[in-house]
């Protein structure tokens, strides 16, 4: 029985089928099929987020069909056969059939093909090598891709060691995908293949292992996938640190962020989560946030007043306080009502400016200079001190200036 994609808005829509018209006005019927992840996610009935397609085209042919056809055409990977169509305002990477000539763990060497069971052969898992023609039909050509897809099985195309010699990418691929599609046990061979090839990580570069641990990461149930990478030695050689223990299996259930929960899985402090930072290549908005969490750490805690956490937004942001406060709940119990309550306020305070400024400490006399400085920081004490009030700011400076000073009552 032959499989069909039902009910896909993207495959219908004009914006598609101007880039099928394109490539088939060049290489006639069934010269392009949709292929990967839009096929698989839209059999399972899942988003679809990038739609590629496979073509029998020559990389070179497919990019003037598209440019001939009045489409934008981007040369985002000729060599290796690949363009980019913009249609509509979405992009749509069209990649000519393939097979490896020679593999090094890292890179390949491919030759073009017209072959699309060449081509599946060369892909990662079962349920990857799956594509599909513009009317929705499915085409499996290992047999095993959409019985895969529906079970939520991750099988490797053939031998899993060679799949993984080819690339060691693979490795961590697999438990990504298991991560995000498995059911039940993960298959025995590729765990024994990931286990026997693990230290074929280390010739990898830090920022494809960083992509593939923070999609793994962001999973609404990642656990599984890192216990499993925990008992192939894969979890110890990215992270050595990694403690995929209680705490982190909380935190994966009262967060599917994957910053907080590579934070709650390495549990190394700010100084060591920004030594992981740089060896991962993580960005400077993950390492920054990572750090200030971690930081924020000794200062807040899940059960503390509505003044505290005042204070503790004002001077640690509130994405610090918040991401503190989730890893705190993972480690000790709390009440469910103080979460809700700190929740509400550091996403509905709006965190204030410092009301007053050198030039109102000139108005009362003081001459520019390092008192200034001194003097705004003692202000700033007290104002958090007493949260926030929105007046009597002159008041507080002229008794800064002179303790004798006694500021009006109210």
């Amino acid at each position: 029985m032959t499989a069909h994609l039902q009910d896909q808005p993207w495959l219908t829509s004009a914006a598609t089928r101007a880039v099928f018209a394109a490539l088939e006005a060049a290489g006639g019927p069934d010269c392009a099929r949709f292929v990967g992840g839009s096929v698989r996610n839209a059999l399972l009935g899942q988003a679809v987020a990038d739609i590629d397609i496979a073509t029998t085209l020559e990389p070179e042919v497919a990019f003037a069909a598209i440019r001939k056809a009045g489409l934008k055409a981007v040369p985002t990977g000729l060599a290796h056969g690949t363009v980019t169509a913009v249609s509509g305002h979405k992009p749509y990477e069209i990649t000519t059939l393939r097979r490896d000539v020679t593999t090094d763990g890292r890179k390949a060497t491919v030759a073009f093909t017209d072959d699309w069971s060449e081509d599946a052969a060369r892909r990662d898992f079962r349920l990857n090598a799956l594509y599909a023609d513009l009317s929705g039909r499915i085409y499996d050509p290992t047999g095993e891709g959409v019985a895969d897809a529906l079970a939520g099985r991750v099988i490797f195309v053939g031998d899993p060691v060679t799949r993984i010699r080819e690339d060691y990418l693979r490795i961590l691929r697999f438990f990504r995908f298991y991560a995000w599609y498995g059911r039940d046990v993960p298959d025995a061979a590729a765990m024994a293949a990931c286990t026997a090839e693990v230290e074929g990580l280390a010739c990898l570069s830090a920022e494809r292992v960083s992509t593939e641990l923070m999609t793994l990461l962001a999973a609404p149930d990642p656990r599984r996938a890192v216990q499993a990478m925990a008992a192939t030695g894969v979890l110890a050689q990215l992270l050595p640190e990694a403690v995929a223990g209680a705490v982190f299996q909380r935190l994966c259930e009262i967060t599917t962020d994957p910053v907080v929960r590579l934070a709650g899985l390495v549990p190394v402090g700010a100084d060591g989560l920004r030594t992981l930072a740089a060896e991962l290549r993580l960005s400077n908005a993950v390492r920054d946030r990572l750090v200030a969490g971690a930081e924020a750490a000794t200062a807040v805690r899940p059960d503390m007043s509505d003044q505290a956490a005042r204070a503790a937004v004002y001077r640690l942001g509130p994405r610090a306080v918040q991401d503190a406060l989730v890893q705190q709940r993972a480690s000790v119990a709390s009440d469910p009502a103080d979460d809700v309550r700190l929740a509400a306020l550091i996403a509905g305070w709006t965190v204030p400016v410092l009301p007053v400024g050198g030039r109102d400490l000139a108005r009362l006399g003081v001459v520019p200079g390092p008192e200034t400085g001194r003097l705004l920081k003692a202000f700033e004490a007290g104002w958090i001190a007493d949260d926030f009030p929105a007046d009597g700011h002159e008041a507080r400076l002229r008794a800064l200036l002179d303790p004798a000073f006694s500021p009006p009552p109210g």
